[in-house]
């Protein structure tokens, strides 16, 4: 009223003298904005940080958010710029993609304290993407192919290992049992040669004779 702030009206039927006093829609629904915060890591690794923010307006504290403020996106992409670009510096590549829930929460808690003042709830946060330099997004893929080639040669080495093993394994077993198989066919000559003898004798025969008929 006369340019001064008089307080909000929830929805419903409500008068206003036109003359005098001055309204404005204020949306209470949950906004969403994205933010992209490109900075780089303890190993020098250049990133890019996706983030989501989720906020509304505080209705009690709807004259600080109309009139404290003039563009609150851009003050909520700059508390996000200023926590990622303080927290990353000090994390490894490695660590930045296993602590994206600590940074998560370090961007909340920044920026909610931010922008309370001004009368807007921040309600969620979602780090939605860590997006390294594409050079280095190239050289991470070719170094996880060269592990993955490596450890395939070696499994392969191993399965050839193995198989020479077996392959030794059942020679030694082939040869063993035909060295049993021999003593074997020698034990029964052996014994044919006694037994023919044997009998030769009980004919009469005396053992050279014997022998001499046998070669």
């Amino acid at each position: 009223q006369f340019g001064k702030f008089q307080g909000f009206m929830e929805p419903g039927i409500n008068m206003y003298c036109p003359c005098i006093q001055s309204v404005s829609n204020v949306s209470l629904a949950v906004r969403q904005i994205e933010c992209h915060t490109e900075c780089k890591t303890k190993d020098n690794a250049t990133m890019t940080v996706r983030t989501a923010i989720q906020y509304r307006i505080n209705k009690l504290r709807v004259k600080q958010a109309v009139f404290e403020i003039d563009n609150p996106e851009a003050q909520i992409r700059a508390a996000v710029d200023n926590v990622v670009r303080s927290s990353l510096p000090s994390m490894e590549l490695d660590a930045a993609f296993q602590n994206k829930d600590t940074l998560r929460h370090d961007i909340l808690s920044s920026v909610r304290d931010a922008m309370h003042q001004f009368g807007y709830l921040i309600t969620n946060v979602l780090v939605t993407d860590l997006s390294p330099d594409r050079a280095l997004l190239q050289a991470m893929n070719a170094q996880l192919a060269a592990r993955r080639q490596r450890e395939a040669a070696i499994e392969q080495g191993e399965a050839q290992k193995v198989l020479q093993v077996k392959a030794a394994e059942a020679d030694a077993d082939a040869k063993f049992l035909s060295g049993q198989g021999m003593a074997r066919m020698r034990t029964a000559i052996a014994d044919g040669f006694k037994d023919s003898m044997a009998s030769m004798s009980d004919g009469g025969l005396s053992p050279q004779e014997a022998m001499h008929m046998m070669i």
